[in-house]
């Protein structure tokens, strides 16, 4: 869309702290981390929310969870204490940009509820 923030970032219109890329995904650091290890990865696709994954989005969605998470959590030294991953959906769910992302979050307990 010609107006999505993200998309603008995948297309490198709107700089940011680039942390990873390839043919399909960029992820990059969060402007406001929650967490010491904040990054979003978004698909270089358009895509809205979860809710509007197709089948045809399925080897995207398993790219990113089965190649470019596990290597960033690795690359960002999280993997082995652990991590969050978190993808919030529409306005209740807290999904302030209308393009899908991920948040990968890490680098502090992330236990719920804090304590």
């Amino acid at each position: 869309m010609a107006d999505c923030i993200f998309c603008k970032i995948a297309q490198k219109e709107i700089p940011s702290q680039l942390v990873y890329e390839d043919e399909q995904v960029v992820a990059f650091r969060d402007l406001e981390p929650q967490a010491p290890v904040h990054v979003l990865v978004i698909p270089k696709k358009h895509v809205a929310s979860v809710l509007a994954l197709t089948a045809e989005d399925s080897g995207l969605v398993s790219h990113i969870f089965v190649d470019v998470i596990p290597q960033l959590a690795r690359e960002l030294g999280i993997a082995e204490k652990g991590f969050r991953v978190v993808a919030n959906t529409g306005e209740e769910g807290g999904q302030s940009v209308g393009h899908l992302h991920f948040h990968l979050l890490g680098g502090r307990s992330m236990q719920w509820p804090p304590g």
